[in-house]
């Protein structure tokens, strides 16, 4: 029996980001589409930049999760048109990330917030984090670092 295709989107919102794994592939926005062109699953898959290591690592995450629900045919495809931007996580991968202690994206190109306190006296202290899509934080309340989600 062939899953449907809202049984593979639930199945794909298992599969961990490698380099955040508390949010989900779907939740990240980078699963553009899914769909079954006769007996192979095609899901499109954006990049969250071109040069982004974890690229390969997704598919074979993706491929894997599938193969482990018994769907031997799939394609991954990479749709770099349109780029991917910090607008496609979703609101739930948005809390997933604050929990953890990331900051979100914020259209004012710093944290809101702190994850941790909530406080808003903050310090930037590095544009470069632990991954390029991160910079380093710091609550001058709680005096904890954190890493922010850059917009993209």
């Amino acid at each position: 029996m062939t899953p449907d295709v809202a049984l593979i989107w639930t199945w794909l919102d298992e599969v961990p980001d490698p380099e955040i794994p508390v949010i989900s592939v779907v939740d990240l926005g980078i699963v553009r589409d899914v769909s079954w062109r006769d007996e192979t699953l095609e899901i499109a898959v954006t990049p969250t930049y071109s040069g982004c290591p974890a690229t390969s690592v997704i598919a074979m995450d993706i491929e894997t999760a599938l193969y482990d629900r018994g769907v031997r045919n799939v394609r991954i495809k990479t749709q770099i048109a349109p780029p991917w931007t910090t607008d496609w996580l979703s609101d739930k991968g948005r809390a997933k990330l604050r929990d953890y202690g990331i900051a979100p994206p914020s259209p004012a190109g710093g944290p809101d917030a702190c994850p941790r306190c909530g406080s808003t006296d903050l310090s930037r202290v590095s544009q470069f984090g632990s991954t390029p899509c991160k910079a380093h934080w710091r609550c001058n309340t709680c005096l904890e670092p954190f890493d922010y989600f850059k917009c993209i």
